[in-house]
């Protein structure tokens, strides 16, 4: 459901199932942005987020998540996430997916597409646990 409702804000995105998929996939593909919920199967959002960031330690990671305390945000943050956006405030995870893929180097990519009439969505890789989005 989450991937329906980012693609009607122009965010294309693929979920997978587990970290080792959402591993495994940021090796093969590029992304603009990784979304990780804090609950996750097998391995928590957390330490996902620290392997990711160790793998790419500039891709913007953020969390969507159901755990709202304080905590885990501030646990989120720790293991190298940008930022934490509470479920289920769809507005502001697009505000949020917006401002983390808008930097220079972005624009600059868009102008060049802009030029080739080309319209160039923001891909995202969401990890979420089973029936939480």
């Amino acid at each position: 459901m989450l991937v329906a409702l980012l693609r009607l804000a122009a965010i294309e995105a693929k979920a997978v199932g587990n970290a080792a998929q959402a591993l495994s996939l940021i090796q093969e593909e590029h992304f603009d942005l990784c979304m990780l919920d804090a609950w996750l199967p097998e391995v928590d959002g957390f330490e996902l987020c620290r392997q990711m960031r160790a793998f790419d330690p500039h891709i913007p990671i953020l969390f969507f998540s159901g755990a709202a305390y304080e905590a885990d945000k501030t646990k989120a943050l720790a293991a190298g996430a940008n930022a934490y956006i509470t479920k289920p405030d769809i507005c502001d995870l697009v505000e949020s997916i917006e401002q983390l893929t808008s930097s220079d180097n972005w624009r600059r990519a868009a102008q060049e597409i802009s030029t080739r009439a080309e319209v160039r969505p923001v891909s995202a890789l969401a990890m979420y646990a089973p029936g939480t989005s």
